[in-house]
């Protein structure tokens, strides 16, 4: 059976990992040039390490990332307002949450799953159903699949031709993604940082030992010219502006966060959707590429079972939507609050994040890292 696979992300190229280990035929149509190194860092929280590391690959994106062990919530000054150790949930699931440079994590997975059964400059124009599918790509050329994987992002082509359903949702918040050589970064070290303001946050994290990836996001309203984020952050603890200032400029990408509303239908026939394709959401709780790597753990468990095609995009659905739900609504939620700008309603989120007890976050994080389905 030949299994199509539409996007080399981090969550396709988790998913055609996956089935491979229960010796399927994947293939990869990426609409790339070239798997290289683009983008900014990423957090590979506990879930997601759980499945590579059942995939036998946590040891290698442990080497190339950083662990954290630590994550803190704090004012503009760096001034703890909620802090959650890690170590119960490492020792709970024998892994750690890794930050990682998004291209490190890609050829790593690109390199297990081998370049032949990746197919680059493949953009997806068209997919129809006959005896199996058809695809056409924008280059005029044609393959043939049993069964096609939509793991093609928020503006799915798969999602829109199969399903014709899928609404966008604009969070008005500006987003702006760096990583830049810090040696003065050492005491952050296992540590992620993420500064609430009024109408803007800031959050940093080291991906590896010269390395720290830093991301800034700013209420729509409130920017008049994306060209420099360090101005809206002025008034922030002096290293925050001073981070931003010391990145080079094509290592700086600017993206507006969109999310796409929970849709209800992930399957058809013998096509079915993963990822952002499936459950995008914003980047607020650091869920999108590990809810992806979940989609893809769940598939190869259930074609594991010795399952059918059909049986296996069924299930899968019904397994993996509540969860998936949950993070798209909670994120969305923590994505208001932690930008609020009237003074009051910012002076009650710190002072209710500064009460809230440990326990309850633990409970949230045991939520999000429990991957037995």
């Amino acid at each position: 059976m030949k299994i199509a696979i539409i996007g080399g992300g981090i969550g396709g190229l988790t998913t055609a990992l996956a089935l491979q280990k229960n010796n399927l035929k994947v293939t990869i149509y990426e609409s790339a040039p070239e798997i290289k190194p683009v983008g900014a860092g990423i957090i590979m929280a506990n879930n997601a390490m759980q499945v590579f590391d059942k995939l036998g690959i946590r040891h290698k994106i442990e080497k190339a990332g950083h662990k954290v062990s630590t994550i803190k919530i704090t004012d503009p000054q760096l001034k703890i307002l909620s802090e959650v150790q890690l170590n119960k949930f490492e020792l709970k699931y024998g892994v750690h949450n890794i930050a990682i440079h998004r291209g490190d994590l890609q050829m790593i997975l690109a390199e297990e799953i081998g370049f032949g059964n990746i197919k680059l400059s493949k953009r997806l124009s068209k997919i129809e159903q006959g005896n199996g599918y058809q695809l056409t790509f924008e280059d005029g050329t044609i393959a043939n699949a049993d069964a096609v994987i939509g793991a093609d992002g928020i503006k799915s082509v798969v999602r829109q031709q199969i399903l014709n359903i899928g609404k966008l949702r604009s969070s008005q918040q500006k987003c702006w993604r760096g990583v830049s050589e810090f040696d003065w970064m050492a005491k952050y070290h296992h540590q992620a940082y993420e500064a609430w303001g009024k109408g803007r946050r800031f959050g940093f994290v080291r991906i590896n030992d010269q390395k720290v990836y830093w991301y800034a996001v700013v209420n729509e309203r409130l920017v008049k010219s994306p060209n420099n984020p360090a101005e809206f952050f002025s008034e922030f603890n002096p290293e925050i502006p001073r981070i931003i200032s010391e990145t080079s400029k094509e290592e700086i990408f600017v993206s507006d966060i969109l999310d796409l509303e929970p849709i209800f239908q992930w399957q058809k026939d013998r096509v079915c959707l993963i990822g952002d394709a499936a459950h995008a959401t914003t980047p607020n709780m650091g869920q999108g590429a590990c809810q992806a790597i979940e989609d893809a753990y769940l598939l190869g468990k259930l074609f594991g079972e010795g399952k059918s095609v059909d049986e296996v995009f069924s299930q899968y659905e019904k397994l993996r939507m509540k969860k998936a739900h949950y993070i798209v609504n909670t994120s969305s939620t923590i994505g208001k609050v932690s930008h609020y700008e009237n003074g009051l309603a910012v002076w009650l989120r710190n002072a209710l994040l500064k009460a809230t007890p440990n326990s309850t976050n633990e409970k949230q994080l045991e939520k999000v890292f429990d991957i037995s389905y």
